[in-house]
């Protein structure tokens, strides 16, 4: 071997024992540098959890294996959701043998759909009001109701809820979830048509609410709680 070549050969290990040396450096750095960084990973979060409010207590009905709330905004998804909620009933009882009470049912009257959660003498009292509001006119008579069509017979396939009453459903068990916001759009409609005070109007509407009803602040913040506390969610219309 020349001399030219015995250089070569020379440089050539010098360069491979320095990138050696340097690579071994360098993995010793990467893993160590591995190790800090892990050690300073922020730790994994706890999972969320909802917030729980005593206004929403009325949600819980500890008897109940199931739970659904029915959502409605307009008075054709509110006789469809009285409907839903018959059959509801009726095929937890035939098909799994449970009892009304194991099941826990809320319709949601908000928007449109509110005033039918008013009773029978509202309507007759602010019935031209309350058409107004829901945009909804009596299907025999084709003028503003006189009375809460859900809960009156003889109206049938005329209504959404095919002549199953509010009244039947709520005897089973269901509750209805009044909007709040709502009732005080319709208590300011009513005030402004008769001169009244709406804060007053407001309070005759909260007074006369159909049975097994609850305020609340607004309906679709029930839509959220509800589902907080494990109701499975049906939007109705």
């Amino acid at each position: 071997m020349g001399r030219g070549e015995s250089d070569s050969a020379l440089a050539r290990r010098s360069f491979l024992a320095r990138f050696g040396a340097g690579a071994t450096a360098f993995g010793a750095a990467f893993a160590a540098g591995t190790s800090i960084a892990g050690a300073q990973s922020p730790a994994v979060p706890a999972a969320w959890q909802p917030g729980r409010h005593p206004e929403d207590d009325w949600f819980e009905q500890v008897s109940a294996k199931h739970r659904v709330f029915f959502d409605t905004t307009t008075p054709e998804g509110f006789g469809e959701a009285i409907f839903f909620a018959n059959n509801t009933f009726t095929a937890n009882r035939t098909g799994y043998g449970l009892m009304d009470g194991d099941v826990a049912l809320v319709i949601c009257a908000r928007h449109l759909s509110t005033p039918f959660a008013y009773t029978e003498a509202l309507w007759a009292k602010y019935g031209g009001a309350l058409a107004e509001f829901t945009r909804f006119s009596d299907p025999k008579t084709r003028q503003p109701p006189t009375v809460n069509v859900f809960q009156t017979s003889g109206y049938g396939a005329s209504l959404r809820n095919n002549g199953v009453l509010l009244d039947a459903v709520t005897k089973r068990g269901a509750r209805l979830a009044v909007c709040g916001l709502a009732t005080r759009a319709v208590a300011s409609l009513i005030a402004q048509k008769t001169g009244g005070k709406a804060d007053e109007v407001f309070k005759e509407l909260t007074d006369h609410l159909v049975a097994n009803a609850h305020l609340v602040p607004a309906g679709i913040v029930a839509v959220n709680r509800a589902q907080e506390r494990g109701y499975s969610f049906a939007y109705v219309g």
